[in-house]
């Protein structure tokens, strides 16, 4: 029988052997990633305005794609010391880089529909 080789590496090390664009669509591979961004590209908005704008979205499916925005450093969350809660969400500057890419990619579903 053959030995099976153990990598030792870690999952960053791994991460930094990514090639740009595995590194790139790995930050933005959430079903609803494209469309949380791209609504935030009007500004910022509250939990519910973006639940309302996003389509087709659950409130448990937001929560959790907005946590992992926001640990990615796309969006920023800003809560505020009101009762009740009130927390306001917008695009960091990684995150309005995105804006040219999703301006293209709405062009390219335009030029190319079904």
């Amino acid at each position: 029988m053959g030995k099976i080789a153990i990598s030792n590496t870690t999952k960053e090390e791994n991460k930094s052997q990514l090639c740009p664009f595995q590194e790139a669509m790995d930050l933005i591979s959430g079903k609803w990633t494209m469309s949380i961004i791209n609504t935030l590209m009007n500004g910022k908005m509250r939990f519910k305005e973006l639940e309302r704008n996003v389509t087709g979205i659950n409130t448990r499916m937001l929560v959790k794609e907005l946590k992992q925005l926001e640990t990615k450093k796309i969006i920023k969350r800003k809560a505020f010391a009101t009762i009740p809660p009130t927390v306001e969400y917008s695009l960091t500057k990684k995150g309005k880089n995105l804006k040219p890419i999703i301006i293209e990619i709405q062009a390219w579903a335009m030029k190319n529909p079904d």
